[in-house]
Parts: C-alpha cells; sequence; structure tokens
C-alpha cells in the first residue's frame, strides 16, 4: 500500500490529522484552527499570535516587486489579526532567499514591509534569514497582537438564523493586483469588536468556498448566499467573486437583531462596503459551494 500523499489528503485532513495532537497549557485560551491563538496576559488584554508564509510561485511571481512582498507578507498577517478584532503589536520576519538573488531585492522586501509596519504601529523586533539550495523565495512572518480581555472574535460562534455579512468586494484579486495592494481591515475589526455585532468573524484568504465552510464547521452549522448579492471587484462574475481567493476581506456573521448596529457602523466606514449575502441555517440545511484554494491541492494560479 503507497503511503498517503498531501496532495490526496488535502489542507483539511491534514489539519485534522495533526492538530488534536498539539499540546497547551492553562495559558491558551484558543487554539489551533482559528484565524490568531488567543493566549491569557493580563487583567486588561489577551495577546493574539499570528504565523503566516508566502511563497514564491504560489503566493507571488519572480516578477513580483519585492516592495509588494514585503507588504503582502505583513498584511495577510495584519488581516488575521483584524479578523480577531485586535491590534496588532510586534513583528518577527524570516526570510528565506538564494544567494544568487541581490541585496537590492531583500533590501526592497523589507522597505515595502517596513512602511505596512509604520502604518500600523507595528515594531519589526528581529527574525532570521537563511539561504535555500535552489533558486527561490518566500517569507514568514509572526506577529503579536492584542485585543481587550475576553474579547477576541473566534469563527466559532455563528447560529443558525445569523446573516452573513463580508466587507469590500471580491473577486479578480489576481489580475487587479489586488492581493498585493489590499488593506488590512483592522479598523473595521475593531468597530464591529467595540459595537458588539459579529457573533463570529474569520478573514477571507483562500476564497469564500473555501472560508465560508470553514466558519459553518467550526460553528456546527450550515450556511446559505444569494450569490447576486456579492460585491463582485471590477465587475467580476459571482462565480470569480466567490472562488478566487486572496481577497483579504472580513467574513463576519451577525443577529438579526444587530441590524440596526450595523447600519450605524456603515456611517463610520463610509469607504468600506458592508455587504449582507446570506444566512447561516442548521447543518443538515445548508447549501454547499466549490472552490477557492486549497492548500496541497490547488494548483498556482497565473
Amino acid at each position: 500500500m503507497k503511503p498517503e500523499t498531501l496532495a490526496r489528503l488535502g489542507e483539511e485532513e491534514i489539519l485534522d490529522r495533526l492538530l488534536p495532537y498539539l499540546p497547551g497549557n492553562d495559558s491558551l485560551l484558543v487554539g489551533p484552527g482559528d484565524d490568531c491563538a488567543v493566549v491569557t496576559r493580563d487583567h486588561e488584554f489577551d495577546t493574539l499570535l499570528k504565523t503566516d508564509c508566502i511563497v514564491e510561485g504560489i503566493h507571488f511571481t519572480r516578477e513580483t516587486s519585492p516592495g509588494l512582498i514585503g507588504r503582502k507578507a505583513l498584511a495577510r498577517n495584519l488581516s488575521d489579526i483584524a479578523a480577531m478584532g485586535g491590534s496588532p503589536e510586534h513583528a518577527l520576519v524570516t526570510v528565506m532567499i538564494h544567494p544568487e538573488r541581490t541585496m537590492k531585492t531583500l533590501e526592497d522586501i523589507y522597505e515595502g514591509l517596513t512602511r505596512l509596519a509604520c502604518e500600523w504601529n507595528v515594531s519589526v523586533a528581529g527574525g532570521e534569514t537563511t539561504s535555500l539550495p535552489t533558486d527561490g523565495l518566500a517569507l514568514s512572518i509572526a506577529l503579536t497582537g492584542k485585543v481587550p480581555k475576553g474579547q477576541a472574535i473566534c469563527r466559532s460562534h455563528a447560529s443558525p438564523g445569523d446573516l452573513i455579512v463580508v466587507t469590500g468586494e471580491l473577486g479578480d484579486t489576481f489580475h487587479s493586483g489586488h492581493h498585493l495592494t489590499f488593506p488590512p481591515r483592522i479598523r473595521e475589526g475593531i468597530l464591529l469588536r467595540e459595537a458588539g455585532i459579529p457573533s463570529a468573524m474569520m478573514d477571507i484568504s483562500d476564497g469564500l468556498a473555501a472560508d465560508l465552510p470553514r466558519m459553518a464547521r467550526a460553528s456546527g452549522t450550515g450556511f446559505r448566499i444569494d450569490e447576486t448579492l456579492l460585491p463582485c471587484r471590477n465587475g467580476c462574475s459571482p462565480r470569480q467573486a466567490v472562488r478566487d481567493g486572496e481577497d483579504y476581506e472580513l467574513l463576519f456573521t451577525i443577529p438579526p437583531g444587530k441590524l440596526p448596529l450595523l447600519e450605524q457602523i456603515r456611517r463610520n466606514l463610509p469607504h468600506t462596503p458592508l455587504t449582507i449575502i446570506g444566512t447561516m441555517t442548521p447543518p443538515e440545511q445548508g447549501d454547499t459551494i466549490d472552490g477557492g484554494w486549497i492548500h496541497f491541492s490547488s494548483s498556482p494560479k497565473d
């Protein structure tokens, strides 16, 4: 019998096998499976922990501007902090790069990363550089953040009847360049948390088709969306809006009774659309959608 390959298993099955064996301790409040881990800090705040990586040929191409590569590496982590309703604090940066790449490339990566870090008052506290044995480039960033004690928003607390909402627009992320220039929705996440609106929240990194089922699975619900309501970027099709991935918008759910609060948030975020696209359902009544990016199974986009 041949050994099982990661490609055949896919990301969800891989995680299902690995995560139950990871140790925790008394200070770990939210462990693997959410956008960030949550660790107890003091009487005022909890700490958010996040790590993410980007790899040439998967998340960017050889021709991508190094400054945008550095920006994207940090922005992806910031998006996850936003999804928990938190504020970012400190970053550790690991760069894996072939020795024949130029020093100018490395400098430009850090320039793009640093510019975004300054925008959100993030300290770049250290990290690591290592050479690769074959040509290539990858960045991994570990980021800490904070959230008021007990107020981190998890993806696992949606209930049947909750409305499904997304920020911004979806789809056409690669051709438009959005996947390199997207604004992390930190301000939106904080405002939503402070208003007590979301029952559950996560960011859309692998596409609505991949991430909404993850939220439903974590919450023990189903879902139903109306594709005619999707906010499509640059006139792309609803199919693209559901399946493209790399949107880095916030996906959240709200009880219907909190619709008036959502209207108040809309007034505070005049440049960020907040669109209701569907409803969470009992698990046996939900829809299914296919697509999105599935690690180890999907092929890189052009």
